[in-house]
């Protein structure tokens, strides 16, 4: 998971809950230290990340929708092993975030999808 503000925290918590590993990369140490006390693997950068995940790589963004995912997409695509996958869960613009995210494509595959729960996913999400 890319991105521990109160979604991303909250799905890794109720992924952690249902017994799932998550590795967890944010901007912010102090995010990321607070998920690592709570059982998740962290990481200090993205390539630390793309590292500590086994293969295929799959990594989840909850950042903002703009110009945060699209840059994060764009450092994962120069990094990201052929056959991983983005999952981009910050509402982006599908068409406006495809359109700058060429080299992760030729890489894998990125889904774009919202997270409908919102903030209280972690206790009312389906998410398991």
């Amino acid at each position: 998971m890319v991105g521990l503000g109160r979604m991303g925290a909250n799905m890794v918590r109720r992924l952690m809950k249902h017994q799932h590993e998550c590795v967890v990369y944010d901007q912010g140490a102090d995010s990321v230290k607070a998920m690592v006390k709570e059982g998740a693997t962290g990481t200090s950068s993205l390539a630390d990340l793309v590292k500590a995940l086994a293969s295929p790589k799959v990594i989840w963004l909850m950042v903002p929708a703009g110009e945060a995912t699209e840059s994060t997409v764009a450092a994962l695509g120069k990094i990201l092993p052929r056959g991983s996958t983005i999952i981009d869960g910050g509402n982006s613009f599908t068409k406006t975030m495809f359109a700058g995210t060429r080299t992760s494509r030729k890489r894998g595959s990125i889904i774009s999808m919202s997270a409908p729960a919102g903030e209280s996913g972690e206790s009312n999400g389906a998410l398991a």
